[in-house]
């Protein structure tokens, strides 16, 4: 008797695109399971793992240093760093560490302030936060989404057009459309170099206007994602902002995101089934927001595949639980994709 052919397996790339907590959530999660070393891809599921992340902040540290050195946001791109690096607790500690005074350096991150200070070093931010990694050792690759200095502008329901992100962030109205100015953002070329080889392509959790779309804003982004071998996920947000986002469902987000980007763009959504507890709910609710509903009937009807999980994690803020988002991303998508 014959046996069985084994089922050949090989580790997956990865991309994942976002900015602010969220993105640092995934990448955290999944870092565990990126093989550095050849004899790691045995057992470890991931080969590779690129982040790429919206340069659009302009509003505390980052935008303080963005207007006096005329260097790319750093901050988003330091909490990637320190989602990514193998001693947290201590990179962590280090790099988010701010300065309680100081003429000048009140404010600022360490953090912050080294990826500055090596972007005028070696005269490029992109080479600054590789050069940056690799001293670092982080167990991924991080690219910010363009290198052009770009801003983002809003245009509200009521047909205000209110520029650069913190003042979209406070307008706490509907938004029509956003874009970068200047629209033609050119992408770095390792950004659709990572999307062209990826064989799983995560967008999201984040800020729908100003965390999410403003990298499918980058010229060729979307295109790549659509015209890629990659499995497209997104994972929706938990809450919705109050204003720019108000009384939003998870087709509500994936329509915006179409609207500015590629229609099928998704190949699924991750949508979380777990109730927000009274507490949090009321809390949020005094503040404008709310739950995001599934909304899973428009999902079947836009084409979509979804898959749910009790993703929320028990705490005073309302935040995607880490070790459950990781292994719902493990099961569904990267074992999947392993076996192909």
């Amino acid at each position: 008797m014959k046996s069985k052919p084994q089922l050949r397996t090989q580790p997956v790339r990865i991309v994942a695109l976002g900015g602010g907590t969220g993105l640092s959530t995934v990448l955290r999660g999944l870092k565990e399971f990126v093989a550095r070393r050849k004899k790691e891809r045995l057992t470890l599921p991931i080969s590779d793992l690129a982040a790429v992340v919206t340069v659009t902040d302009d509003g505390g540290s980052s935008g303080r240093l963005r207007r006096e050195y005329r260097v790319l946001p750093p901050g988003d791109i330091r909490n990637c760093m320190v989602a990514l690096s193998k001693d947290e607790h201590l990179l962590g500690k280090l790099f988010q560490y701010r300065f309680p005074a100081g003429r000048g350096l009140a404010g600022h991150s360490f953090g912050n302030l080294f990826l500055t200070a090596l972007s005028n070093v070696t005269g490029d931010f992109p080479r600054a936060v590789r050069v940056s990694s690799q001293v670092l050792a982080i167990r991924g690759r991080i690219f910010p989404s363009t290198a052009q200095n770009v801003t983002l502008e809003a245009e509200l329901e009521d047909g205000t057009i209110v520029r650069g992100e913190t003042n979209i962030s406070r307008s706490r109205k509907r938004i029509r459309r956003v874009h970068l100015v200047p629209r033609r953002a050119r992408p770095l070329p390792e950004v659709l170099e990572a999307i062209r080889e990826a064989d799983l392509v995560l967008v999201g959790p984040g800020s729908l206007y100003t965390s999410i779309i403003p990298n499918l804003l980058v010229e060729q982004v979307s295109e790549t994602i659509v015209h890629s071998r990659a499995v497209c996920v997104y994972i929706a947000n938990l809450m919705t902002q109050p204003g720019e986002t108000q009384h939003y469902s998870v087709a509500d987000h994936v329509r915006a995101i179409y609207e500015h980007s590629r229609k099928g763009l998704f190949d699924y959504v991750v949508v979380n089934r777990m109730p927000v507890p009274s507490p949090q709910l009321q809390r949020y609710r005094a503040q404008g927001a709310e739950p995001v509903q599934q909304s899973l009937g428009e999902l079947r009807r836009m084409g979509l595949r979804y898959v749910t999980g009790d993703l929320l994690h028990h705490n005073k803020v309302v935040r995607h639980d880490q070790a459950r988002l990781t292994r719902l991303l493990l099961e569904e998508f990267v074992k999947r994709q392993m076996r192909k």
